[in-house]
């Protein structure tokens, strides 16, 4: 009898968790399950204030790291009843946490993760692995992304050249040569959907902009355009990444105290700077045959039409591939603890910049 793992990813656009159930004896994995259980206001606006406030109080972070953990354990549970499994199914569940801080650059680099796996492990009874980031920064890494492994293991192709682009609070890019021999190549392109969310919750009273209708009812303001795609981020050669903490509303300002805009323009030239730093990541790489979207952007239609209309490259989701872009993180969490597990690696150094590949996370035993 099969027994599955369970990804478990809590990304930066900071709306609640994603759960998967997968079956990796399945060929190729197949998605058993799956669950987006939301965060309450609650906890989402602690989240949202330990994230922006940096003196917060070793009460307040250790309160948080334990809330987490009991919410991520509920939703578990919750997942484990409505797919009529129980803990003897699982072998074990990789657990992102929710990113409170990453800084890979500083002058002593790290990431943080909360979302207490010791809460998780007992409350659930399976083993949970967690904590994946920090390792690849001890070796030298970015930490991020660490996504690209498990694309490369499950949608390179020997006949096309593909890239894989994740919209998810930031975006990121995965290049998959059809040559073997040549190295993986991933890195984070900037900002995906968080400066339009934050946008969109400071301006218009909504988490964010459905569908993109209100970015494609506004004029794009090229003059901030330009400003915004000045930043020095945009030019920095891979490995790189980054995340909300740079990325933020605050960093937006400083561009619109030059550049004035109105909100709904502003919202608009928001969508074409996702488009257009994907773009000219793409520009960086090789020739790409195919490209394969994953991600809550997804669902931004209007800026799919624009990244279609900026490419003359076929755009699809990988759904096409056969996993569906919704769960696609959370099922590549459920195969980094996979790895774990095996003691396999599971980052990529040409991806990372760590120094060499090695097994992620710590285990929890249930």
């Amino acid at each position: 009898m099969s027994r599955f793992f369970i990804g478990l990813m809590s990304g930066t656009s900071l709306d609640g968790v994603d759960i998967a159930i997968v079956d990796f004896q399945a060929e190729p994995a197949k998605l058993i399950y799956s669950l987006y259980y939301t965060y309450p206001a609650d906890l989402l606006e602690a989240i949202k204030i330990i994230c922006r406030d940096s003196s917060t109080s070793f009460d307040q972070l250790g309160q948080l790291d334990a809330q987490l953990g009991e919410f991520y354990a509920r939703a578990i549970q919750q997942a484990l009843s409505e797919s009529a499994l129980n803990a003897q199914d699982i072998i074990a569940i990789g657990s992102h946490g929710q990113t409170i801080q990453h800084s890979p650059n500083g002058a002593i680099p790290y990431t943080l993760q909360i979302g207490d796996p010791n809460r998780i492990a007992e409350n659930t009874g399976v083993s949970v692995v967690a904590d994946f980031r920090r390792r690849d920064i001890a070796a030298g890494g970015q930490g991020a992304p660490l996504v690209p492994a498990f694309h490369q293991a499950s949608f390179q192709s020997s006949s096309q050249t593909r890239a894989i682009i994740n919209i998810g609070g930031i975006a990121n890019i995965s290049y998959l040569s059809k040559h073997s021999a040549e190295p993986l190549i991933g890195f984070d392109c900037g900002p995906g959907n968080t400066l339009m969310n934050q946008w969109c919750q400071r301006h218009f009273s909504r988490e964010y902009d459905k569908s993109g209708q209100l970015a494609s009812e506004a004029q794009l303001n090229s003059k901030l355009l330009n400003s915004l795609l000045s930043d020095s981020y945009f030019a920095k050669a891979h490995p790189k990444s980054t995340g909300p903490e740079y990325f933020n509303l605050n960093w937006l300002t400083h561009h619109l105290e030059q550049h004035p805009c109105s909100q709904h323009d502003t919202l608009r030239t928001l969508c074409e700077l996702t488009v257009r730093s994907i773009q000219c990541s793409l520009a960086t790489l090789g020739k790409i045959d195919q490209v394969f979207l994953c991600g809550g952007g997804v669902h931004n239609d209007f800026l799919v039409k624009r990244l279609r209309s900026q490419l003359d490259i076929p755009v699809e989701t990988t759904e096409a591939l056969g996993i569906p872009a919704d769960w696609l993180e959370a099922i590549a969490f459920a195969w980094l603890a996979k790895q774990t597990i095996e003691g396999k690696p599971g980052n990529s150094p040409t991806v990372t910049g760590a120094n060499r590949s090695l097994i992620l996370g710590a285990i929890y035993p249930a």
